[in-house]
């Protein structure tokens, strides 16, 4: 069986669960659409208030919720209620900004006499939401709070390794008060995924996950002519100008690179620094990488989860010996415990333009190291890249450091910090890394109709 909770610290498989069958994913479908057409017809101030109770209900019960980020995917306690509380601000900045990002906007327009053309946001349908194990409730509610707002519904196919995270959040929508059919979860075999898509009641597709996944959802989508947005995967180059504050820019890599085992699109992949302070740079970093405490991650004495799965470990594993294999040099700054699946962590250095490693992402605590000439080659570094996720640039000199901002190929920079998630912020890259956005308005609109509504009330065509 595909899906399953497998815990990444013990390795012992809890509970697997069955496939969705055709028939079984039809009728979802079919009450997901008779959802939506009762949905879409009710004020936005209903809408988002099972929004707000669904915020309430985390936040009331965060540490339960965690746990189960905890058990499936490994995430340690911290992380996992953080997690729970980024949740919580995504839902209530729906709650209240939905309205006002929904209203019609006005366009006047020569040849209509005194009226106003009307852009007003209708509904389309069924969104199908593809996402990944690494952020389990984050990135099922950074799609549903803003198409349950636009008065869409939500068909989720969840990471096959979290499957219990998947049914939460069905169920802390249902507890909320919405409508069986608003947010449902399919435990769906890979051969059924066109079937869903050519559905004629899905309207969108919205994936979070690989390269590789997108692209074939991406074609599907297209294939059946549906909208889709993409948000793939990121190699994020994390800049260190000669006037930044060096301590204090290797203390946030430990952390941009490490958190969340190193399993984040955002996480800081990519260290560039200026070769002035290069040496000084790395030395901090080794310092505080190997400080961090690997174990069981319900201790809050940890600090480094284990990765999500055995697999996600020997993936890595040859990708490194690989770098290594074509002349790059890697060298491991902690231990780790023989139960789990964890990675040591590392740093890897003198990565050459030919090594298959200088374009490759890595997921999980490992670090790629590159010594650049000046701001100018630096920026050269992290533009040579497939993709263009997001990415950091640090300065002491702000100014300077948004400029450098301006000039990186990628949808998000952060400075002198390693990322930009934040409930109010939207989310999305370019190249390798996807299409579209996510949250705020920008989300909000993703997958609406945007109508043109125009009064021409005037005497003739004459």
């Amino acid at each position: 069986m595909a899906y399953a909770t497998i815990d990444p610290y013990t390795e012992q498989t809890i509970k697997t669960f069955p496939d969705a069958t055709e028939a079984e994913v039809d009728a979802a479908l079919k009450t997901a659409h008779a959802t939506f057409l009762e949905w879409k017809e009710k004020p936005i101030a209903e809408r988002v208030a099972v929004l707000a109770k669904a915020a309430e209900i985390l936040e009331n019960n965060r540490s339960d919720y965690a746990s189960t980020l905890t058990l499936e995917m490994g995430k340690i306690t911290a992380e996992a209620e953080a997690e729970v509380d980024l949740c919580v601000a995504m839902l209530r900045y729906y709650v209240e900004h939905g309205e006002e990002l929904l209203s019609p906007r006005l366009l006047p327009a020569k040849g209509y006499g005194d009226t106003d053309v009307q852009l007003v946001n209708d509904p389309m349908g069924v969104i199908f939401a593809v996402e990944p194990w690494n952020f389990p409730y984050y990135q099922v509610v950074r799609i549903t709070a803003p198409q349950a707002t636009a008065g869409n519904v939500v068909v989720l196919k969840h990471a096959s390794n979290v499957p219990q995270s998947a049914a939460r959040m069905e169920q802390l929508f249902l507890e909320a008060g919405a409508p069986k059919g608003l947010l449902t979860n399919l435990y769906l075999p890979h051969d059924l995924t066109e079937h869903v898509i050519a559905s004629p009641v899905v309207r969108g597709v919205a994936l979070t996950g690989s390269e590789k996944a997108g692209g074939h959802v991406a074609s599907l989508a297209a294939k059946h002519l549906k909208k889709s947005t993409l948000e793939l995967g990121g190699a994020d180059a994390f800049i260190v100008l000669d006037d930044a504050d060096v301590e204090k820019a290797a203390d946030w890599a430990v952390f941009g690179r490490n958190w969340n085992a190193g399993q984040v699109c955002v996480s800081s992949k990519r260290l560039i620094i200026d070769e002035s302070v290069y040496d000084r740079f790395l030395a901090r970093y080794r310092e505080g990488t190997a400080k961090l405490v690997a174990g069981d991650p319900t201790d809050p004495k940890t600090t480094l989860a284990p990765l999500s799965s055995a697999g996600a470990v020997e993936t890595l594993k040859r990708q490194v010996a690989s770098a290594v294999e074509q002349g790059a040099k890697v060298e491991y700054l902690a231990d780790v415990p023989e139960q789990g699946a964890f990675f040591r962590p590392a740093i890897v250095t003198d990565i050459t333009e030919d090594n298959d490693a200088f374009h490759t992402e890595f997921f999980g605590p490992v670090a790629q190291v590159y010594r650049a000439k000046d701001e100018d080659d630096a920026i050269r570094i992290a533009n040579d890249s497939p993709f263009g996720l997001g990415g950091s640039v640090f300065s002491s000199d702000i100014h300077r450091a948004q400029q450098v901002a301006r000039r990186l190929d990628t949808g998000m920079v952060a400075i002198n910090h390693p990322t930009v998630v934040a409930a109010d912020i939207p989310f999305g890259g370019v190249k390798n890394s996807g299409y579209g956005h996510e949250l705020l308005d920008l989300g909000l609109k993703e997958f609406v109709n945007q109508k043109v509504v125009a009064v021409a009330d005037i005497d003739g065509p004459f």
